[in-house]
């Protein structure tokens, strides 16, 4: 079950520089909710959000809403997919692969990204982990996002194969690792966090090379 800010219980079903499509409005009812829904999670998480803050915010009627997510949890769901698009994949991984010419350069440009996302006035951390920390991994939410953690190591570990590192599984892992503390660090109002990381970043490439 979710606890929100105006609901006692909602029933639980079993997105660096953000894109600009994040900051879009859609026409469609669907798309206005879930764009509401983005600025709101990604800034204040899942628990201090309101059902009936989403429906207001986005103008819709409060059976449109339900038609389109029948519960609060049905929409974080749709949240995080989209985040894993625009965050993931858009933001950090496909500017990484701009910045760096090669798999080992795109892999250090990852912390260059992230030092640009840490210096903006509306850093708002991984919602991932914000969500799993307020969810706990046993919580439906959780797990997925912890799946969705788990596509971040996966576009990791792809670099690291075509860099020809070794083990590159456990790479993943302790790359990510540094991803997820830069972000901590950077949360705690550390803006040299993606420098401290790339160079520890740096080393590591080196460990795991032939």
């Amino acid at each position: 079950m979710i606890f929100d800010a105006d609901h006692a219980a909602e029933p639980a079903l079993s997105p660096a520089d953000l894109p600009a499509e994040a900051a879009v409005v859609p026409a469609d009812s669907r798309g206005r909710i879930l764009a509401v829904a983005y600025e709101l999670f990604s800034r204040r998480g899942v628990r201090d959000v309101g059902v009936n803050e989403l429906i207001e915010r986005s103008g819709v009627a409060k059976a449109t809403f339900y038609r389109h997510f029948p519960s609060k949890d049905a929409l974080v769901l749709a949240f995080l997919e989209q985040r894993d698009q625009l965050w993931t994949v858009d933001s950090i991984v496909g500017q990484a692969k701009l910045r760096g010419t090669t798999p080992a350069e795109q892999l250090l440009a990852i912390f260059d990204v992230f030092g640009d996302w840490f210096l903006r006035d509306d850093f708002e951390a991984c919602s991932f982990i914000n969500v799993l920390l307020e969810m706990g991994p046993a919580h439906p939410l959780g797990q997925a996002s912890i799946d969705y953690l788990a596509r971040i190591r996966g576009h990791v570990q792809a670099l690291a194969e075509q860099a020809g590192l070794d083990r590159p599984e456990d790479f993943a892992r302790s790359w990510h690792i540094l991803m997820k503390g830069s972000i901590v660090s950077a949360t705690e109002g550390d803006t040299q966090a993606a420098k401290r990381a790339q160079q520890m970043a740096s080393w590591l490439i080196e460990h795991h090379r032939s």
